[in-house]
């Protein structure tokens, strides 16, 4: 038995939307330090249609003759001929490693370390589901190793191996397979909320991720006093490369930390957040664990020039796009009557960095 559990599909989700206060036109995007909305169009994968016609051809000619003794009638009998013409649909090629098969079943151990907790941690690993160490703790990253699996079997993703979980790894016969088969890429499905880490090939490991909520949003700047952050909480599909990546830790961006991020969309990166739970939740970023992106820094062959491949459908916005309020007026002096007021509107237009 392969384990190659279906996408879920969801409806096509609307396009960041433009706002216009006091004048300045705002593109409403959900990046921190992103200065441009990104015109990349999605560009999914696809089955090829291959239609075979075959034409089986029946024709059969009978001859009834009937001799006299100065006649001769000769009665000819031809068939139709029928073409049928079948639809053969050919799906993209797929690379399944197989796992060994268990001796015995694995328990549901919920959220507790022992030696099944370590037999649920290798297995994880056998899987393609990256954990910092099989060493039988309980720790943040298995976890978020069985979130991961949760999610890719389509199960109710809680980080605990509950029953349904504890049989799924125990009947999985396959590693976690990626779309793509060719080449070095970094594929974010955005239906399922995990990353596949694809090298030569061949699908190296999958994390547990949380991308862009869908929502709009106005907040305030983390850096600047008195700027506000207006956008949509989204992280557009399409095909991208890591372009510019940060090592050094915590980064402050406008509208919070992230962890060495890794950029691959104008302000929008891969980078290392304390919060990755089990649903889109981000500005429009890709979150993954701290121990996971210290692993990624690890890796030579994740860095610039990476692709990164975002699919799936954006969560649909349930609140309407937020004007930017202006900002206040210093009362007049209190000392003295004054002669003269003046009122100064200042609306200030930021692009945020998502995290």
């Amino acid at each position: 038995m392969v384990w190659n559990p279906p996408v879920r599909a969801r409806l096509l989700r609307p396009l960041p939307a433009v706002l216009l206060v006091g004048g300045i036109v705002l593109s409403t995007t959900s990046c921190l330090g992103l200065s441009e909305s990104s015109s990349a169009k999605a560009r999914s994968a696809t089955a090829t249609d291959r239609t075979v016609a075959t034409a089986p051809a029946t024709t059969a000619t009978k001859r009834a003759t009937t001799t006299a003794s100065t006649t001769t009638t000769s009665t000819t009998t031809t068939s139709t001929t029928t073409t049928t013409t079948t639809t053969t649909t050919t799906l993209p090629p797929t690379t399944t490693t197989a796992v060994p098969v268990l001796d015995r079943a694995l328990r549901a151990v919920g959220g507790r370390s022992g030696k099944e907790t370590l037999r649920i941690q290798q297995r994880l690993l056998d899987l393609g589901f990256w954990v910092l160490k099989a060493s039988g703790r309980y720790d943040h990253t298995t976890k978020q190793a069985v979130m991961a699996f949760q999610k890719y079997s389509l199960l109710r993703p809680t980080g605990r191996v509950d029953l349904p979980t504890a049989k799924a790894l125990t009947e999985a016969t396959a590693k976690a397979q990626a779309r793509t088969t060719s080449g070095n890429i970094v594929e974010v499905d955005k239906d399922r909320q995990v990353l596949f880490f694809v090298k030569d090939g061949v699908t190296e490991f999958v994390l547990n991720t949380s991308t862009g909520n869908g929502q709009y949003f106005l907040e305030l700047n983390q850096k600047v006093d008195g700027k506000y952050e207006a956008g949509r909480s989204v992280t557009p599909s399409g095909k991208f490369k890591i372009s510019r990546q940060r090592e050094d830790g915590w980064w402050e961006g406008d509208l919070g930390k992230i962890y060495r991020p890794k950029y691959f969309n104008g302000g929008r990166a891969i980078h290392g957040s304390r919060s990755i739970p089990s649903r889109p939740a981000s500005h429009g970023c890709v979150r993954v664990s701290i121990p996971a992106m210290d692993m990624l820094w690890t890796l030579d062959w994740v860095g610039r020039g990476l692709k990164v491949w975002v699919y799936g459908d954006d969560v649909e916005a349930k609140n309407k796009p937020i004007p930017i309020p202006p900002s206040t007026t210093a009362p007049p002096s209190t000392t003295a009557p004054p002669t003269s007021s003046t009122t100064t509107t200042t609306t200030t237009t930021t692009v945020p960095s998502p995290n």
